[in-house]
């Protein structure tokens, strides 16, 4: 078939030239998302991914950012933060938990329930709830650590301290105590 030229008849018996008919439907750009959005797809995306690794009860690492997932081969999953090193699982035994993650239109917020401390090249959690201190078994300590030492390597100070949003009660005079239960990623 003949290529057809942009000032002749379009083929959809339109009588208008192709260039003002049916070459502009070829041309459809798909629409273009935010930043934010974009990496809301991708966080959701590698979340269920690791589950499903956990579902299959394989060990895995990923990397996404400052986002540091892993799977163990009791099924367990976690998401962790590595800049202000807070963390929450998102599989326990196999089965995928619900993954606390909110998204406005200018930020992504996560309700963190740990945080976390490589000791000995094993991973320990503290819990946000009643301050219980944890080891996590099979955990890619070393691999967490060599990530985190990236991250610092790659990105300024100043940058890392945009990819977070003061929380509400922060903003009020500096308090004493610390609330960062939850985190907003810009």
């Amino acid at each position: 078939m003949a290529k057809i030229g942009r000032n002749e008849q379009c083929p959809c018996l339109s009588g208008k030239k192709f260039k003002h008919c049916c070459a502009l439907k070829d041309r459809r750009v798909p629409p273009q998302l935010s930043p934010q959005q974009t990496l809301k797809i991708t966080l959701m995306s590698a979340v269920k991914k690791i589950q499903q690794v956990a579902v299959s009860r394989k060990m895995a690492i990923h990397e996404l950012g400052v986002f540091f997932f892993f799977s163990t081969a009791k099924g367990d999953a976690w998401l962790m933060e590595m800049t202000d090193c807070d963390c929450v699982q998102i599989a326990k035994d196999g089965q995928p938990l619900e993954a606390p993650i909110n998204e406005n239109s200018e930020t992504i917020e996560i309700n963190w329930s740990h945080t976390f401390v490589i000791c000995n090249e094993q991973i320990e959690i503290t819990s946000y709830a009643d301050k219980t201190v944890q080891l996590l078994e099979d955990s890619p300590g070393r691999e967490l650590d060599a990530a985190m030492s990236r991250i610092y390597k790659k990105f300024s100070e100043e940058q890392l301290k945009k990819v977070h949003l003061p929380h509400p009660e922060q903003l009020s005079e500096e308090s004493s105590e610390q609330l960062p239960e939850q985190s907003a990623v810009k």
